[in-house]
Order: C-alpha cells, then structure tokens, then sequence
C-alpha cells in the first residue's frame, strides 16, 4: 500500500503541474482558431484551433509580463507578448491533449483567473478552464435525448458536527416510476477538485443520460460527494488517514441516500470509484468495508493485488490510466487478478495523461459493466 501511495502522490504532482503531453511544434500554426466552449458569455478569448493550440489574449496594459500556465508544463506555461492596444497575447508551444484542462494566468508575479474563461474548482482552488475538442467528444455531448437530474443535498454528519453537500445524479425516468428502484454508484473526484468535479469537468450525466437513451447501460444513481482530501497538505498525502472520510461515506451518507432515495440498498447494489485521490479512497475503503460495495473502480487511481481482496463475491474490479500515465502497470495488474479468478475489466485512454478526458472515456468504459450481474 505505501508504494502505492507514493505512486499516486507523484501522479497527483503530475497532474498539479498540469502536464499536457506536448508534442513538437509544427512547422505552420493553422490560423482557424475559434473562441472555447468553455468562455464566459461573449468573451472571444482563450481560443482553440483544429490542431490542438490555444492562444490567449489578457488585458493589462500596465503588466511587465504575463504567463499563461497552460502549454510549457514545467518551464513555466506560455509567455505572453504585450501588443500594440496594450493587450498581451500569446499561443501554446504545441498542441495540447484533448479535453478539459486547468489554467491560470500569472500577471508580473500574481496568481488570476482569465477573465475570459469560466472557472471551475480545481488545484484547490478556483482555475479558469479551457477544452480543446475531442475527436470522441460525442459521448459527453449535450444532445436531444432523456435527462436525468442532478441535485444538491445536505445530509446529517455527526462525525464532523455539521451537514455536509453531496450532489445526486438520478437518471431519466427516476420521478416517473416511483416504484422502481436503483442500484447507486459513488463516485469520488481527486485532491484538489470538490463534490463538483465530476459534473462540471467530467460531464458524469451527459455520459450517463447518453449511454441510457443508447439502451448500453442499465439506469442507476450517481452520488458525488466531499472527499475530505484537501486539508492535507501537497506532498503530504502519504500521511493521509482515511478514518474520517469513511466515517462519512459508510455512516452517514449511504444510510441518508438509502433512506432518501430509491435505491437498492444491498452490497451488491452498489459501487464505489474514484479519479487520482479518489481512487486511493476508493481502493482503503473497499478494502476496509468489503461487505459495503461489490464493484470496484479505480481510474487512474492505483491498482488492487489478488492478496488485496479478502471477498469471495466482488463482482467487478475496473482499472484504468491515461496511456501517458503508467499504463503498463494496469495490465499486469489485470493479469494478476484474471489468473487469480476475480472479475476484472481494465481500460487504457490512449493519448491522455492524468487529466478529466483519461477520466471521462473511464466513465464511459465502466458504468457498462456495473450492476450486470
């Protein structure tokens, strides 16, 4: 487990220092650049291109210099160039990897968010987000199909002595067969995100009201909720204790679900999976409690071992990676667990790294294969 650990805290730095997997620039920048799905109302500026590029434009005319943090990784983001308005505008080294990614922008030493761009909570804290279009972007798409819904609840923590947020994904058809019950997937986000995570970046309903109107996957509940991961200092997760959010999860908040929601409220009903962190949280707790979950997913969140697993009756173990991760380690992984007889499913994300599209194409490998069988 703690070379586990020390895998996933350099995953997680990885991801912190927002690696995007760069290739070499091309010869010629297609000039086809088009403003980001992702930009505050009217707002022409971070734009992408049909190569992967973003180019950015920041007003701040008294500024000696600006950075975006997007583009150059560890050399310290994209520098800026002051225009002749006064503005600063500036283009990624290289294309970037497809999906969604986090960004700020540095203005002679200072930390802002792009007025450009809308923010979403991330690095623990509020980023500007930016998304260069997927070749498989459909799967995540808003389209004219079913909806289901996602709402806010707060639920009764005695352990913490307070009430905490949880966010609720129930699928299309929920409210119009009051009878029907459903088996629930708690899925958690990775250090630095919140319960929002996977609703704002990772789009969890579209990818689920998609592959229901598909007929590809039995409707089910999706619970998101706090993982408690962001009081621990970077580069101290090693020490982190998992006591108090298990605490929560098993206690509190799947009592309260089970009780407020039509569920079915058995082992074999319900599942736990993670992104990064989430997934570490994912794996101690299935661990700890094997008689509270019977499915398993970690994405890009570590692997299980056969010793790892003392349950007879686990009905799936799903593991996953970007291809720029360490996707060797998932398939040996699945290996061990194949030869030992447990049921287990991996998926590798090819041209990602630790980022929300590795995660999103997980989503939509594994929700599938839960509640089958």
């Amino acid at each position: 487990m703690k070379k586990e650990i020390k895998l996933l805290v350099f995953a997680i730095a990885f991801v912190c220092t927002i690696q995007l997997g760069l290739g070499q620039q091309s010869s010629k920048v297609i000039e086809d650049f088009k403003p980001s799905t992702l930009n505050q109302p009217g707002k022409e500026y971070p734009q992408v291109n049909s190569q992967g590029y973003a180019r950015f434009k920041i007003a701040a005319p008294a500024a000696d210099s600006v950075r975006v943090s997007l583009g150059l990784g560890g050399r310290g983001g994209t520098k800026l160039a002051k225009t002749e308005d006064g503005s600063w505008m500036g283009t990624t080294e290289g294309p970037m990897d497809e999906g969604f990614h986090y960004y700020h922008v540095n203005v002679d030493g200072g930390t802002f968010n792009d007025p450009g761009a809308l923010n979403y909570y991330g690095s623990t804290r509020w980023e500007s987000g930016i998304e260069i279009p997927a070749h498989d972007q459909e799967f995540y798409a808003l389209k004219d199909v079913p909806h289901g819904k996602v709402e806010q609840v707060l639920f009764p923590s005695p352990s913490t002595n307070t009430s905490r947020r949880a966010f609720v994904y129930t699928p299309p058809g929920y409210t119009e067969n009051p009878n029907k019950k459903y088996p629930v997937l708690y899925l958690q986000h990775g250090w630095g995100e919140d319960e929002t995570a996977w609703s704002n970046q990772g789009h969890a309903n579209l990818i689920m009201d998609n592959l229901i109107a598909e007929g590809k996957i039995e409707p089910f509940i999706i619970i998101m909720t706090y993982g408690m991961t962001n009081e621990i200092k970077f580069g101290g997760l090693r020490n982190f204790d998992i006591t108090p959010f298990q605490t929560v999860m098993v206690e509190e908040l799947i009592p309260y679900v089970d009780k407020h929601f039509r569920t079915v409220a058995e082992s074999s009903h319900r599942a736990m999976a993670g992104l990064s962190m989430g997934g570490m949280e994912t794996k101690m707790i299935t661990l700890n409690k094997p008689d509270v979950f019977s499915y398993y997913g970690l994405l890009s969140g570590g692997t299980y071992a056969p010793e790892d697993i003392d349950k007879e009756d686990v009905k799936l173990i799903f593991l996953s990676c970007g291809s720029k991760e360490s996707p060797e380690r998932i398939k040996a992984a699945t290996e061990k667990l194949k030869e030992s007889g447990y049921p287990v499913a991996s998926y590798i994300s090819e041209g990602t790294a630790h980022e929300f599209q590795t995660w999103r194409r997980s989503l939509h490998q594994m929700a599938p294969l839960l509640f089958t069988k």
